[in-house]
């Protein structure tokens, strides 16, 4: 007897009501397994990739891609049982392997939760996580077409017959998937010849925040080299973008929804409800740029990224320390203004998909290492749209790096429920006076919004103070406040 069983659209954190289907990554015919990726949905905050509830045979697929469903309604239908007996678990294939993202390292469980508990006491995520469905068993070996960050089993060197073997499985297990799902899986050579880099390589490509699957390789056997990545990012940089695609009437119509439609609206209630005041501060940087230089120099930082922006990060958050009035919320519905003795900071990211402000939670208890890892996560999986609706919560002080876009200076917009945010410009070469000499300094200008209901002017002016104080001599400051 089939048991088919309707599943429907989660709700993906903070309440959200709708989702837009971005892509299936499964057919009509499939089998799944529990756990298994199986939708990518983009919600209002991020785009996330929802796992099967069950193991078993797709029979329906309610909406396609580009439709919005409302949280609640059903998205699939999986038959439990197909043939009135326990469904086998099937072995991975490496087509399927390559629609799953890599499991956190180190054992870290990203937030997103959904489902019951795993084995373990641990709780099933939204990604490649969950109760194993058959004996224990080696982890397959990825094969060189996945462009996602190489774990140990696959950092080491690669065979010609390994490669040839894998190609073989792959196009065996396409087969036997379907007609439909063969048409999709790449052929072995396509496959293993896409996104080929070595380790290094692909650290540099996550770290700059380019998709190896975008890029043809000019090294052997069209291998990725560095500097096919490097000019892959200058190119980003620079504002190299795909043309907009005009209509007979010669416009393009971009409709406003998912990320991009939560933005406008957070802008447009912040703005109109918290009375912005923007102050602006030049500084003298040149100490601030000599100890990121340091900091690269050392051997225990060798591989960290190390960037102006993690001293400017420290920076607010010492200063939120001395001003705790700073790091705040002003709430209308209890009368109260609330501090927070805890600093989820902030960092504005822009997206393909809009302007996202993920924060570090706690960050005001990581030391100098701790906060530039967390930094570049942060930042490398916003590019990568996998930023959980979680991690954008409950943000209480932010930074906006408008420098990174060649800018001095802007007057940013405060997130909703924040009291203040901080726009560090770009660090340039300019004319300075020091000991009553003209010299060529590192110099920025930091621009900071509060709402002046909660910060005057005279707070205002001391936590922007000690924020350029902090990079103008960043050794003495950490001397006098710590």
């Amino acid at each position: 007897m089939s048991r088919v069983k309707e599943f429907k659209l989660p709700d993906l954190g903070e309440g959200l009501t709708e989702g837009e289907i971005l892509k299936w990554l499964v057919a009509e015919g499939d089998t799944v397994t529990q756990n298994q990726p199986i939708v990518e949905v983009e919600t209002a905050k991020a785009a996330v990739e929802i796992p099967a509830k069950w193991a078993g045979r797709v029979t329906k697929i309610f909406h396609g891609e580009g439709d919005t469903v409302e949280v609640g309604a059903p998205i699939i239908a999986i038959d439990t049982d197909p043939s009135g007996e326990p469904l086998p678990s099937p072995e991975p294939s490496a087509a399927s392997l390559a629609a799953v993202e890599v499991a956190p390292a180190e054992g870290m469980v990203e937030p997103g939760l959904i489902g019951g508990s795993a084995p373990g006491g641990r709780t099933a995520v939204l990604v490649g996580y969950g109760p194993r469905t058959g004996p224990a068993t080696r982890r397959a070996r990825k094969q060189p077409a996945e462009t996602s960050a190489p774990g140990p089993a696959s950092s080491g060197p690669t065979s010609a017959g390994s490669e040839a073997t894998g190609a073989r499985r792959e196009d065996e297990a396409a087969r036997a998937l379907g007609p439909a799902r063969a048409e999709r899986a790449p052929s072995g050579a396509a496959a293993s010849a896409k996104g080929r880099a070595k380790p290094p390589v692909r650290k540099l490509a996550r770290d700059l925040g380019v998709d190896l699957a975008e890029l043809t390789g000019s090294g052997p056997h069209g291998s990725i080299t560095r500097e096919d990545v490097e000019t892959a990012a200058n190119g980003a940089r620079t504002g190299q973008v795909a043309p907009p695609v005009f209509g007979p009437e010669r416009e393009q119509r971009i409709p406003i929804k998912g990320v991009r439609k939560l933005m406008a609206e957070n802008m447009v209630s912040s703005a109109f409800t918290a009375p912005h005041v923007t102050e602006f501060l030049t500084v003298d940087a040149t100490r601030a740029m000599r100890a990121v230089d340091r900091l690269r120099a050392l051997p225990d930082w060798r591989g960290v990224r190390v960037s102006p922006l993690l001293l400017v990060a420290k920076a607010v958050l010492l200063a939120a320390a001395r001003h705790p009035l700073v790091n705040s919320t002003w709430s209308d519905q209890t009368g109260e203004i609330v501090v927070k003795e805890y600093v989820n900071l902030g960092i504005a990211a822009a997206t393909p998909r809009g302007l996202i402000v993920p924060n570090i939670k706690d960050a005001g208890r990581l030391s100098l290492r701790e906060l530039a890892d967390a930094l570049t996560e942060l930042v490398a999986t916003a590019k990568e749209g996998r930023t959980s609706p979680a991690d954008m919560a409950g943000g209480t002080l932010t930074i906006t790096n408008v420098g990174v876009f060649g800018v001095d200076s802007g007057t940013p917009i405060l997130p909703p429920g924040e009291s203040a945010i901080l726009a560090f410009g770009a660090v340039r070469p300019m004319p300075w006076v020091v000991k009553g000499r003209v010299r060529v300094r590192q110099v920025t200008t930091l621009a900071l919004s509060f709402d002046h209901r909660v910060i005057d002017g005279e707070l205002g002016s001391a936590f922007l103070r000690d924020i350029g104080a902090f990079l103008e001599d960043p050794q003495t400051t950490l001397l006098s406040w710590t």
